[in-house]
């Protein structure tokens, strides 16, 4: 089973392990890219990234953190931007899927984001969703 149940995704958090969620494409035509969530936990907080990186991978070559920032200017020490801060493991899932319209349901352990990522490459790289017919998550509008 690739998608925690939210009682695993809320265990994982407080065992340490940050979860993922891949968010499908990202850029324009000129630099494709893609998007995922991370909550990541960090002593007694909460820290929500989005990480944005270019679309570099192929089926053989997979690995996220190896990719470059979709924004060139952006400081690669500085991976992925923060959303937001919270202090317990309900409210970041809650404000991570808030600020980028991730899924409940959707959530993997640290690393699956990858295997999410080869499904699409595979599946021809749909833009309008995922490999299994869900559509990409809307980033909502800021208030």
């Amino acid at each position: 089973m690739r998608y925690l149940a939210e009682s695993f995704a809320l265990t994982a958090l407080r065992r340490g392990r940050p979860v993922e969620q891949f968010l499908g494409p990202a850029g324009s035509p000129e630099l494709a890219g893609i998007r995922y969530v991370e909550v990541r936990p960090v002593r007694t907080r909460y820290d929500i990234f989005l990480h944005a990186l270019q679309d570099i991978g192929h089926e053989t070559f997979v690995d996220l953190v190896e990719f470059p920032p979709l924004d060139p200017d952006e400081d690669e020490e500085d991976f992925g931007r923060l959303l937001a801060t919270c202090a317990d493991p309900l409210g970041a899932l809650t404000a991570a899927e808030q600020a980028t319209g991730a899924l409940r349901g959707r959530w993997v352990n640290a690393g699956v984001v990858q295997d999410e990522y080869l499904d699409w490459v595979k599946a021809g790289r749909p833009a309008d969703s995922s490999p299994d017919g869900l559509p990409w998550p809307v980033v909502p509008p800021s208030r």
